[in-house]
């Protein structure tokens, strides 16, 4: 059947989808955090929707990497390795692409994405480790975000050119290409050199016809405002790794005259563009002023982040969800007692897993508050234990139980100290609740947490929340969000329906103003409502699946991305 279905991607006209890291499953390291997953449910949603998408990727063979603690905190990481035998098939083709002057072949492996009807969204993992390659090439495919920026330019050489070349050498017919953030940009110019009058003797006296040709194919999302996620390269390095492939006079007028921006030169030759909230996409038309940024808000793929106990109870009473995900606006009509137990059933089985990794032992009965990020400043892992004194003293009062989660990126210092901080803060005497931190966040861990933890907790610093979709996965396991008013929370916090707010847009966004008002939320209204009104408790649990899940879903996204960015 698998063979049936896929054939026919190699002669339709489809829709590719490049993206540096995609979330495929746990046992597939090949993402970091929240943008490959997002890619993976983008991916898995086009396949609930039967939409003629192709995911192209690198193969990352160490993963990003594999994290584990010591007792103060320090993270120690090594190569998280994956044979790729187990869960693709290798395809036979093979390109080339220019790197220093020499050819640098590339093959792609094959993973199929398999929809709720049996439709196939077939995967292009790109490796490079390969016979024919000298072996610095072949380690290029290696690691998802390792080395430097020369390794990170080679990277994307082989993601954006050898993306669009593959795809040609294995059939594919693509009439739209979207690119999942700046790391594949290159494919754009790839697109523009494929015009005769572009290769003409590298003299180009107007390519104006050539770059509204590749705008008319050419999609770009942006996922960040940080300057940091937005890869820029030396010219000298350019030159160096592509020489003859381009002409620096016409990236420079593309890319930016000082560096090669990767974003400037998606934003240059892409004829749609969108950010992933609505404040996303207005913070957006501040930093790129002349270009149009529509506002597509991320989801999350339903199937893949409700668990096992929350599925059983939406099959009961609302069936369908899977694929129309707004039949959840009924949830407030599913019986309390129903809801709670489905909820204790998802928490079981996290306090067991908490128990199992770190030894530590959580009570059913109290609540537990659950954080999972990347660990680094601007995501301010630190606001909770802003004042610990104030916390311990809300603790006694109130008990709950932490649980935390989440890497620090191997060359970000300031977050692995930070990391430290938050271990010696909760190690410290005078400490007031169970706490735990659990190494190795992944896709995995991710869905015990965002569906057994009972309040979601985000702080990041505004307005550098893009979005934040582990909130979201959290709403659809009926699990409040406690949250700074930044990304997709400023359209899907109701303060007392399906959550609360941490601070507010008009105050400045500073750290002993934010914490105060996170301090205050959870003692005179989170934690009393959840030791003294289990009515109320369920009713916010209720508000967060019907008003939030029904809507912040992967499946509305990817319909919109459908009728508004794939057909134009």
């Amino acid at each position: 059947m698998s063979q049936t279905r896929f054939t026919p991607f190699l002669y339709r006209r489809s829709i590719a989808y490049f993206s540096m890291e995609i979330g495929l499953r746990s046992e597939i390291p090949t993402y970091s955090g929240g943008l490959g997953v997002l890619a993976g449910d983008t991916l898995r949603s086009a396949a609930d929707l039967e939409l003629p998408l192709v995911g192209v990727t690198l193969i990352s063979r160490q993963g990003y990497f594999h994290q584990a603690l010591d007792s103060e905190g320090h993270q120690i990481e090594t190569p998280e390795s994956w044979d790729p035998i187990q869960w693709c098939t290798p395809l036979r083709a093979k390109i080339s692409v220019p790197i220093e002057g020499r050819d640098v072949w590339v093959q792609a492996w094959l993973h199929t994405l398999e929809g709720g009807s049996g439709y196939l969204v077939p995967v292009l993992l790109l490796d490079t480790d390969l016979e024919e390659n000298a072996p610095q090439d072949r380690r290029i495919t290696d690691r998802l975000y390792g080395g430097d920026e020369i390794y990170r330019l080679t990277q994307e050489i082989v993601l954006g050119i050898g993306g669009v070349r593959i795809l040609r050498a294995l059939g594919f017919e693509i009439n739209t290409y979207h690119m999942n953030e700046g790391h594949s940009a290159l494919l754009a110019l790839e697109l523009l050199w494929e015009s005769p009058r572009s290769r003409r003797n590298h003299a180009v006296p107007d390519l104006s016809h050539d770059i509204a040709r590749v705008r008319d194919l050419c999609l770009f999302t942006t996922h960040t405002p940080v300057e940091s996620g937005h890869d820029q390269f030396d010219y000298a390095q350019v030159e160096r790794l592509l020489g003859d492939y381009l002409d620096l006079s016409v990236v420079r007028s593309l890319a930016g005259e000082e560096h090669l921006n990767m974003t400037q030169l998606a934003l240059s030759l892409s004829g749609y563009v969108n950010g992933v909230a609505k404040s996303h996409a207005e913070i957006s038309r501040r930093l790129y002023p002349g270009y149009r940024v529509h506002a597509v808000t991320n989801g999350i793929h339903p199937r893949t982040w409700a668990a096992p106990s929350l599925q059983h109870l939406y099959d009961h009473h609302l069936p369908n969800w899977r694929h129309e995900p707004e039949l959840l606006v009924r949830a407030d009509q599913i019986p309390d007692d129903e809801i709670w137990a489905a909820h204790r059933e998802a928490k079981r089985v996290l306090i067991e897993h908490v128990s199992q990794i770190s030894g530590t032992h959580f009570d059913a009965d109290l609540p537990i508050i659950g954080f999972a990020r990347r660990i680094t400043a601007y995501k301010r892992p630190y606001l909770l234990f802003h004042d610990p004194q104030r916390l311990w003293e809300i603790a006694e009062k109130h008990p709950f139980q932490l649980l935390m989660a989440g890497k620090a990126h191997p060359h970000d210092e300031p977050g692995k100290e930070l990391l430290q901080s938050l271990f010696r803060i909760c190690n410290s005497a005078g400490i007031h609740c169970r706490w735990a931190y659990l190494p190795n966040y992944d896709m995995a861990q991710a869905l015990l947490m965002v569906s057994g933890s009972d309040l979601w907790l985000n702080t990041p610093k505004r307005p550098l929340e893009a979005s934040g979709t582990s909130g979201m996965k959290a709403a659809l396991n009926g699990v409040p969000n406690l949250s700074i008013v930044d990304g997709w929370w400023v359209e899907g916090c109701i303060e007392d329906v399906t959550g609360w707010a941490i601070g507010t847009p008009e105050i400045p966004d500073l750290d002993r103003a934010d914490a105060d008002s996170l301090y205050r939320k959870l003692d005179a209204r989170v934690l009393p409502l959840y030791h003294d009104d289990r009515t109320g408790w369920i009713r916010i649990m209720k508000g967060a699946i019907s008003k939030n899940a029904s809507y912040f879903n992967s499946l509305r996204m990817m319909r919109r991305y459908a009728t508004e960015a794939y057909i134009r």
